[in-house]
């Protein structure tokens, strides 16, 4: 097995250290990040940074990059307090890679791609249209983290959107069916797969396999 140190990281080259170590922690949820402005001004950016933060209450995080230049998804969410989660699917690859191109601010990069806004009744913050799951979220705090200069925003989820052919009777979304996506460090897509789904685990109990028991 290959063995990198840290001091051979830190002299790698910018793109193969980008590279190594975004795609060295594992597989990544793909979202596009909606929001808006006081302007009306929309904006749409790729992040794979967002995770689940807890169910009671319902919280996410995710990651923004130091503000040393515009970033207009913090920009508008400071603004409004507000903005939506949005699944990629297969069919949106292409488009949702290219929101991570460096257009000046103000631009949206719903004018540049083929993704298309979706509003629905009672929101001024945009969805993206197609998105199997949708979430609606609402700022709640910010935490600098001081070894890059980071920012892990706090959100509260107030709505879930979801095609309903993903749920289960359990609540469970299950999100292959959805052809929903995940990012390999932070150009490679792919198609997850179900395998199995397995019950609550217990102490000294086995355990059990969903697809087991159906069988």
């Amino acid at each position: 097995m290959k063995n990198i140190s840290k001091e051979t990281i830190s002299q790698m080259d910018k793109i193969e250290k980008l590279n190594l170590i975004n795609s060295c922690t594992g597989f990544k949820s793909a979202n596009l990040i909606a929001t808006k402005s006081i302007e009306g001004n929309t904006n749409v950016a790729i992040f794979s940074s967002v995770t689940h933060l807890g169910s009671s209450p319902s919280l996410i995080g995710f990651i923004i990059r130091p503000t040393t230049v515009p970033r207009d998804t913090y920009k508008n969410i400071m603004e409004t307090g507000y903005f939506t989660v949005n699944h990629i699917t297969i069919d949106m690859i292409a488009d949702a890679h290219h929101t991570s191109a460096n257009y000046d601010s103000g631009i949206s990069e719903f004018d540049k791609t083929n993704l298309e806004e979706e509003y629905k009744d009672g929101y001024n913050i945009p969805f993206v249209k197609g998105s199997p799951v949708q979430l609606y979220c609402k700022y709640v705090n910010e935490y600098i983290i001081k070894e890059n200069d980071t920012i892990h925003i706090i959100a509260s989820i107030e709505h879930v959107f979801f095609d309903e052919t993903l749920e289960h009777k359990d609540g469970w979304l299950q999100l292959d069916k959805g052809n929903i996506v995940a990012l390999n460090g932070v150009d490679g897509y792919f198609l997850p797969k179900l395998i199995d789904r397995f019950q609550y685990a217990q102490q000294n109990v086995p355990t059990k396999s969903f697809k087991k028991d159906k069988e």
